[in-house]
């Protein structure tokens, strides 16, 4: 039966391409005139009202609405994207009624998840909206192929959002003037950043690109996971069989993918060659299983037809007409000369090409490591495929370079200056935290006192043993949780895969020696026998039981599930062993039909290895994690976080062993997890910071990406680049950051300095009131004592303290110093003291004060601190500076004055303290640190948020210039 109202619907919003409209006026328009009753709203309600799962008509809008929500740039619209000011600008202009309003807003709640964060120069606008949906052929295909993969409407809309906002930053390819754009895209480990720069890629061909080379990991198992997505998903069947006829065999020798299981129904499909359809084709310079070996039929491969010979290719006459050139190269030595050498010989019409190179793992092998002292007479040197990369750029002139890693520091570190290098100085793109996705907020507790840990994380410490049989046990009993939920409805797709990762060592010869310990242990496991079946019933209980996922199927009983651990253990110990080693040196050390996740049916393993899993690699359906490898190095640490990712159906069962007591040199032991956490903190904060500066002022950008350096190294004193240069030549003078918590944590280590500030602090300390009292905000409350002083007092007792990185605090200093100059004067600070209440409270006497409550923490990094506050004692202070509003606590509202900040005061011990007889304790054993919250009302808006000035050219290897020495 027709669906008239659907079909109506179709056909007006199709008329909205620019945005939304009056919609009654379109649809009487529209309509067809024996159906007269589809244009009433009336109807349209009911009907949205009264609709069940896949009605079409509620599918529809649902598309269109999150669509129009999350378009960063609307001129129909002043209202920001992703809020509810926006939706209702939606309504407006379709001219719907409560009602209507009412009944769409219940089947389809607005989207406020962050988008993508865009730090950028200005740049000249000529990718429109209307431009791109001129030229959409391959974006459509390749949006249509994400929601039949089940895609919902925010995350594609999110994806078009941050796609289009590194497309429109690239040079306009039909420009006459030559320009190579250089960015980065900053995404999270194992996140979806392939799907990003698929989207890219299909946007940037249609708009007019080329030629687009993939610089597709350092393997070539990655290289082949990288081509096979975008065969699959963008290139598609025709293309791939370039007019083979798929039902004669003897025309598919050679051709790709006939051993793929998923071919050709999972390939995306055009409805038939795309030049035969008014578009243009896609020709593949590699495949599947052949890196760049030369360009296919020598340098025609890369001869472009031109429909008027006397225009250069770039010209719109030609362009359109022209195929594009796809290939997905590895990054080698070999192969990047080869396609140098290639691309030498096509001679002037490479000055004509608009390409787009997309380095993905941009931080791995691509960044120059050289040290500048050791250049001769000043000439850069650079690693091979650093100087590889620079050579195709400077062969390609209209080539844009987009780089792709979830760990960007040593990208942002490139010197700017090298007009020849890879620093992103057109644009930074931060993708915004994935739908479904599971990150550092799942395995720590960053905030409050959460469940992430309990549920999630197993410690290994000295007095447990090494754990290692429970997570055995874990990995045979998560298997057959799985198997269990697919027979109970749960979608199976994602249980196709079951791995566990053991990441001890780097070390080959020990991954030898463990993986024959783990394959020792399994076959004494005796998961056939009464005595395995015990200890899973046991961790069953104790567990995956109290942690299940309440929306999920979870057996009441060991006896309801042992049918299935049989199923999984046959399926890990399929072939006579349960590991498999990763390692290697050679690309045949990774030829394992076992690693190979899209031809191989069931891959339920345990992979024993180091580096080589620790990037690029996707160890699929990964639900145990066995971890305790030791490094110094943060982007290492952070990219071997394989354990995070999309879990569907399962998130419930990752377990993480991590070890927590881990040996390193002769005396020294780390925490494994709270180095983890410490440094995902640091990558948090480097994108919080990104997003606040995002926000342009006066039209214009408060940073560019030439200006990233300084504020990493500010929060990432322990991140030092491997080249100093001219790229240090900005100094972080101010940071504003009204209505903040600013925390710092570069405090001294020496008892000298630690008394001295004592000392400074010592009149705020008499000045307390000498009663604690109850601060309340919402669900939170603590004791504590109170003071205040005016703002020229705290400047005074600022500047005089002494830190151990004078340069992490002195921006924020600067700030306050010249808030009377701006326009926004602070009046006075209220001094918060918390006290605790526990029976076992420390306290202590500091230079004569009253006894205050000594907190207890530790220095990550160095000399810097973790956290110090506690999230409880937050509220408080800014409500009191005006930043959230009402406590909810009539005691702590009658605190708030407009112009007044906060400070809260922690005195800190980092040891069991010495007091003496009297509760006592020296100064120099205490570190007073603090947090503050300026007054929120200097928030104007019309004040850039930070602030920089010319390094002194006599410091140059600083990246900032300490404001004096042992001050702030």
């Amino acid at each position: 039966m027709t669906d008239h109202l659907y079909n109506l619907h179709g056909d007006v919003l199709a008329a909205m391409r620019r945005g939304p409209k009056a919609f009654a006026k379109l649809a009487f328009a529209l309509s067809d005139a024996d159906e007269p009753a589809d244009t009433y709203v009336g109807h349209f309600r009911d009907r949205i009202v009264g609709a069940g799962p896949g009605d079409e008509l509620t599918a529809l809008w649902h598309r269109t609405l999150t669509t129009w929500d999350l378009a960063e740039q609307a001129d129909w619209s002043t209202a920001p994207a992703r809020t509810d000011a926006r939706r209702s600008d939606v309504y407006d202009r379709l001219g719907f009624g409560a009602d209507l309003r009412k009944a769409l807003d219940e089947a389809v709640p607005v989207f406020k998840e962050p988008g993508a964060t865009v730090i950028s120069k200005e740049f000249t606008s000529w990718y429109s909206r209307d431009a791109a949906a001129a030229r959409s052929f391959y974006w459509n295909a390749y949006e249509q192929m994400l929601r039949r993969k089940g895609w919902s409407d925010a995350a594609v809309a999110s994806l078009d959002e941050a796609g289009h906002a590194v497309v429109e930053r690239l040079s306009d390819p039909t420009r006459a003037e030559a320009y190579g754009a250089r960015g980065l895209v900053v995404g999270y480990v194992q996140s979806g950043k392939t799907a990003n720069f698929t989207g890219v890629t299909a946007k940037a061909m249609d708009a007019g690109y080329r030629l687009v080379i993939i610089l597709g990991g350092t393997l070539n198992l990655l290289r082949g996971q990288t081509q096979r997505r975008l065969d699959m998903e963008l290139i598609g069947r025709e293309n791939i069989l370039r007019g083979a006829d798929p039902a004669d065999t003897d025309a598919l020798v050679g051709v790709d993918y006939q051993d793929d299981e998923e071919w050709p129904e999972k390939f995306v499909s055009h409805g038939g060659r795309p030049s035969t359809l008014g578009f243009f084709d896609i020709e593949r310079l590699t495949t599947r299983e052949s890196d760049y070996r030369g360009l296919q039929s020598g340098i025609r491969a890369l001869e472009f037809e031109k429909q008027v010979r006397t225009q250069p290719l770039h010209d719109p006459a030609n362009l359109h007409h022209a195929a594009a050139r796809l290939m997905v190269v590895k990054k080698n030595k070999s192969r990047l000369e080869g396609l140098i050498k290639d691309l030498k010989k096509i001679g002037p019409i490479l000055s004509e090409i608009p390409t787009l190179i997309i380095d993905d793992e941009s931080d791995q092998a691509s960044v120059n490591t050289t040290d500048p002292k050791k250049w001769e007479d000043g000439k850069v040197e650079r690693k091979a495929i650093n100087g590889l990369i620079s050579q195709l750029l400077g062969l390609l002139p209209r080539a844009q370079y987009v780089g792709y890693t979830a760990t960007p520091f040593a990208n942002v570190f490139v010197d700017p200056g090298d007009e020849e290098d890879i620093f992103p100085r057109d644009f930074l793109i931060s993708l915004p935290r994935p739908s479904g996705y599971m990150g550092v907020q799942d395995f720590h507790d960053l905030e409050s006192e959460g469940t992430a840990e309990e549920t999630h994380v197993r410690g290994i410490y000295e007095d447990t043993g090494d754990r290692l049989q429970e997570a055995l046990d874990s990995f045979v009993l998560t298997g057959a949780l799985k198997l269990y939920r697919a027979d109970r409805g749960v979608p199976e797709g994602p249980f196709r895969h079951h791995t566990m990762l053991v990441h001890e060592s780097v070390q080959q010869r020990e991954h030898a020696a463990l993986a024959l310990r783990i394959n020792s242990m399994w076959h004494r496991s005796a998961y056939t026998g009464q005595e395995g079946h015990g200890r899973l019933a046991a961790l069953l209980d104790a567990d995956f039981q109290k942690y299940a996922a309440e929306d999920l199927p979870v057996p009441t009983s060991y006896d309801d599930l042992k049918p299935y651990v049989s199923r999984s253990r046959q399926l890990i110990n399929s072939g006579g062993e349960p590991v498999i080693i990763v390692n290697g040196a050679t690309e045949r050390d990774y030829d394992q039909p076992e690693l190979d996740f899209d031809r191989t049916p069931h891959v339920w393993k345990i992979l024993v290895g180091g580096t080589k899993l620790a990037r690029g690699f996707t160890v699929e359906g990964l639900t145990v994690t066995y971890y305790r490898r030791t490094t110094q190095q943060a982007d290492t640490m952070m990219q071997m976080g394989r354990w995070f990712g999309f879990r569907p159906g399962y998130r419930d069962l990752v377990r993480l062993f991590i070890g927590r007591e881990e040996p390193m040199g002769k005396k020294k032991t780390v925490d494994l997890y709270e180095a983890f956490e410490a440094i995902c903190r640091d990558e948090e904060t480097f994108r919080a910071q990104l997003t606040r500066y995002a926000a342009l002022v006066d039209g214009k950008p408060q940073v560019t990406p030439a200006q990233i350096p300084p504020l990493v190294s500010q929060h990432l004193s322990w991140l030092k680049p491997a080249a100093r240069n001219k790229m240090f030549n900005a100094e972080l003078v101010e940071i504003r950051s009204p209505g903040q918590w600013v925390e710092p944590t570069a405090y001294p280590t020496n008892a000298a300095d630690l008394r001295h500030n004592a000392e400074v602090w010592r009149p705020v300390l008499d000045a307390l009131e000498p009663s604690p009292v109850t601060l309340g905000c919402r669900a939170d409350s603590y004791e504590a004592l109170l003071g205040s002083l005016d703002h020229r007092a705290l400047i005074g007792v600022l500047c005089d303290l002494k830190w151990s990185t004078p340069t992490a605090f002195s921006p924020h200093l600067e700030s306050l110093v010249s808030a009377g100059e701006t326009g926004s004067p602070i009046d006075d600070w209220l001094v918060i003291v918390p006290q605790q209440t526990a029976v076992r409270r420390v306290e202590a006497s500091i230079l004569g004060s009253r006894p205050l409550s000594l907190a207890s923490r530790t220095r990550r990094r160095g000399d810097l601190f973790g956290a110090i506050s506690e999230p409880k004692h937050r509220g408080v202070a800014l409500r009191v500076a005006g930043a959230i509003d009402d406590s909810e606590n009539p005691f702590v509202e009658s605190l708030v004055r407009e112009r007044r900040g906060v400070l809260v005061l922690y005195p800190v011990i980092e040891q069991e303290p010495r007091l003496t007889s009297d509760g006592a304790i020296d100064p120099g054993a205490v570190v007073i640190a603090f947090s503050l919250v300026a007054p929120a009302s200097r928030n104007t808006g019309q004040q850039p948020l930070v602030r920089f000035r010319a390094i002194d050219s006599s410091r140059s290897d600083r990246a900032v210039i300490d404001r004096a020495e042992g001050g702030a």
